[in-house]
């Protein structure tokens, strides 16, 4: 069985970004993208099952209270035109959750408390013996990245897994700088990497500003023992802008908590499995997708995903079964 779990804000907006053009313009790009990619998807790895996750006001701003405060910013900053366009796609989005929502089949996941990353993870965690495919173009879930689970970007058109990086061709990708092929991803590296650097696009400091890449390996490498090199990194102290002083064993175990998709606190687990049982207990019946798919795409005038209906309405139509 293979689930495709889509990252739902993620590649809605950031579709939006691919080209400049009127607001009605990157609407139907936003909208192209979005369903070629699960079409792509479903098609390329067998896929028996669509699930779209959404966001929710994340517990984190409740544990962290700087986390993701810098989008308050960028908000604030925005032209009277980039407001009017962000407002018309917010609208749009939520025409076309409620769409995914009531006319399809598709599972939906969203929780208040939660973040789509979240209901990613444990929609993963809770159905360890299938295989699923991440539609999102975020880099945090380099870490759920295994035998099992792939990534793919629909903007960028590569695939991320355990094996390698691919283009759209299925060719490895080569890196601009070293002109090898991109390396493999390490999940278990990258999370101990962006739990020590931080996460600048969510306001999530770092445990140590201005360590070695060369201390972290070795701290990595010693991280079962815990014996020198690790001692050596996570008992260092610093002071920031403040005069606080910080120890970066304790910010580093913050920083898990924020980042790490399998370290949430107790309460905030069981309202992920709470809301995937809740969601997939009974699994919708409802029939005529492809009718009710023809009639969205009409009213944004998709006309190329109407042409080929039947294959875009595929994915929307098959039921949860377990």
């Amino acid at each position: 069985m293979t689930y495709i779990i889509v990252d739902t804000a993620n590649t809605f907006f950031r579709a939006r970004h691919v080209i400049n053009g009127a607001a009605d313009i990157k609407l139907g790009m936003a909208f192209h993208i979005t369903f070629n990619s699960i079409k792509k998807a479903w098609k390329d790895f067998d896929g028996k099952h669509v699930v779209f996750c959404l966001e929710g006001r994340s517990w984190r701003k409740d544990y962290y209270q700087p986390y993701k405060r810098n989008r308050q910013e960028t908000r604030a900053a925005m032209t009277v035109r980039e407001q009017e366009e962000d407002k018309l796609f917010w609208e749009t989005f939520d025409k076309f959750k409620d769409f995914v929502t009531t006319k399809t089949n598709c599972t939906v996941l969203q929780n208040s408390r939660l973040e789509a990353d979240d209901l990613i993870a444990g929609f993963i965690q809770n159905h360890p013996d299938d295989d699923h495919v991440i539609i999102s173009t975020d880099s945090d879930f380099a870490q759920l990245i295994s035998p099992k689970v792939k990534q793919y970007n629909g903007v960028a058109d590569t695939l991320t897994t355990h094996e390698g990086i691919f283009d759209k061709k299925g060719k490895i990708v080569i890196d601009n700088k070293t002109k090898k092929p991109k390396a493999v991803p390490n999940p278990a590296w990258l999370l101990f990497e962006k739990c020590i650097r931080g996460d600048t696009s969510d306001n999530v400091f770092s445990a140590y500003p201005g360590v070695r890449k060369t201390k972290m390996q070795e701290a990595f490498e010693d991280r079962n023992q815990k014996g020198f090199a690790w001692n050596n990194l996570m008992l260092q102290r610093w002071l920031d802008h403040e005069g606080k002083e910080h120890r970066v064993l304790d910010d580093y175990e913050r920083n898990k908590k924020l980042i790490d998709l399998t370290q949430q606190p107790d309460d905030i687990r069981n309202v992920i499995v709470e809301t995937i049982t809740n969601q997939t207990t009974q699994p919708k019946n409802i029939d005529q997708v492809g009718i009710r798919l023809l009639k969205f795409c009409n009213l944004y005038d998709l006309q190329r995903v109407a042409d080929n209906i039947q294959q875009y309405a595929e994915p929307f139509q098959a039921k949860y079964n377990k």
